[in-house]
């Protein structure tokens, strides 16, 4: 444990503290606009993974538990079961397409990009226990908000080990998010916050081995799961220890080895994560470190004209720890070219456009995709490097048969703080996931104008039953 690490700093405290304090006119004007784009993605996420082949194995595995109607929504299964299972299935939803938004990192050794993807976890346990408590709009977003900002903060602070050695931040800090979102909205005083967080420590999980497979978008829906589970069983009276994150045996130790005390204590909410560093919002359905390269790939397409039977020779490079993730080098299915730096850049070469779409198998498999990979080498760069983990620089060197030589380079995605998102381009996102999953326009659009005034809607029965059915 580094020296900043000191446990005689109560710091779980700390952070349940900060949950039972935080009023939501704590909240700038900046978090909240921000965050309702993030909230509209996150809704448009679990509608399009409803009708992904995940989806479709949830309901099954909700149908098989035998369980009687409940008070929360499973977004577009047409049902409602009890506030856990709800934050379970929207979970995996939301994670499905690894289309959502991610953190940023602040720190230079921390990787860029590869902290969380924070709404996943938390955005469906504020909604399902929002939903069971009759809570108004205002209340779910301040609880989001808070789940967020905590979930961030430890990702942050936790030594990179934690990431490095095969911990999925989204599954292990995403719990805290759930607990902390859950524990606003139930009302809890600090020692049941307290226990509510230790219990979900204890189930903080998640492998990045499991990367490219259904299991990726599972790690977001038990986190979920399991922080709205961790806050029922300490309302129960359930006993837990009163300083999960900080103890020798705690979180930070086990499952990173250490943390920077810098980076957390003192830190909620000063600034929110949502102002500074910013959370990114995807416009490609793929994991968050193809976007840089994908903006820059695009913008170099349009602007030189390139064509696909034009391309001859393809360089992608970026610093080292980007291929540690984007480790499917010639995908086999949608969700291996996710993380296919090479199938990304080959799609836009051929389509000019990436988006769900193209992301199916049957494109992966396509005879002009395969042999546009073939032209793409995906390499660390001396320069990407230098750089730091903190950016994701990407360096593109592309080479015509025309005798043409076109360079790009490029450290931010469109969607990232540095290039953003307007709401109504992320409401134009939410549309074609919505189309893509089935969904009229005309109930796309009164999502859209409902997430618009999230904070003034004294009641969520209306988003709910929009949401509960795609038709």
């Amino acid at each position: 444990m580094n020296k900043d690490a000191r446990i005689d700093i109560e710091l779980t405290r700390y952070a349940a503290d900060f949950i039972i304090k935080s009023k939501p006119e704590d909240l700038p004007f900046e978090v909240v606009e921000n965050g309702r784009k993030s909230i509209l993605d996150g809704f448009g996420l679990a509608v399009s993974g409803s009708v992904a082949k995940s989806g479709e194995l949830v309901r099954q595995h909700l149908s098989d538990l035998g369980l009687a109607d409940g008070a929360a929504t499973v977004i577009g299964a047409g049902r409602k079961v009890a506030p856990r299972f709800a934050a379970f299935a929207n979970g995996v939803g939301i994670h499905a397409d690894d289309y959502d938004d991610t953190q940023l990192a602040v720190a230079k050794d921390r990787v860029y990009g590869l902290l969380t993807h924070p709404t996943a976890p938390a955005l469906p346990a504020a909604f399902a226990v929002a939903e069971s408590k009759k809570s108004n709009g205002l209340a779910m977003m301040h609880a989001y908000h808070l789940g967020v900002e905590l979930e961030c903060k430890i990702a942050e602070a936790i030594n990179p080990r934690h990431y490095q050695t095969g911990f999925h931040a989204t599954a292990t800090c995403g719990t805290y998010a759930a607990a902390a979102a859950a524990s606003k909205l139930l009302g809890f005083d600090i020692d049941t916050t307290l226990r509510a967080l230790s219990i979900a420590g204890s189930q903080s999980a998640g492998l990045r081995e499991n990367f490219g497979t259904m299991t990726k978008p599972f790690h977001a829906g038990r986190s979920s799961e399991s922080g709205v589970a961790a806050a029922q069983f300490a309302s129960y009276g359930w006993t837990a220890t009163s300083r999960i994150l900080e103890a020798p045996r705690g979180f930070f130790s086990a499952a990173g080895g250490g943390f920077d005390m810098n980076a957390i204590h003192g830190k909620l909410g000063a600034p929110w994560t949502f102002a500074d560093p910013g959370v990114s919002i995807k416009p490609h359905p793929s994991g968050s470190l193809t976007h840089p390269g994908m903006t820059e790939m695009l913008r170099l397409i349009t602007e030189h004209d390139i064509t696909p039977e034009l391309v001859k020779h393809v360089r992608v490079g970026t610093n080292s720890n980007m291929p540690n993730a984007l480790i499917h080098h010639r995908p086999k299915d949608e969700l291996q070219a996710k993380f296919s730096m090479e199938f990304c850049m080959a799609i836009l070469l051929l389509e000019r456009r990436a988006g769900l779409a193209e992301f199916t198998d049957e494109v992966v498999l396509r005879p002009d995709v395969k042999a546009m990979i073939e032209k793409i080498d995906f390499v660390v760069d001396d320069e990407a490097e230098a750089a730091g983990y903190h950016l994701m620089t990407t360096i593109i060197d592309i080479e015509l048969t025309d005798g043409r030589k076109i360079s790009g380079r490029a450290d931010f995605g469109k969607g990232s703080p540095a290039f953003p998102m307007s709401y109504d381009e992320v409401a134009g996102k939410f549309r074609e996931n919505c189309e893509f999953a089935g969904m009229s326009r005309d109930r796309a659009d009164e999502i859209v104008d409902l997430v618009r005034e999230l904070e003034n809607l004294s009641s969520l029965d209306r988003l709910s039953e929009l949401l509960i059915s795609i038709r």
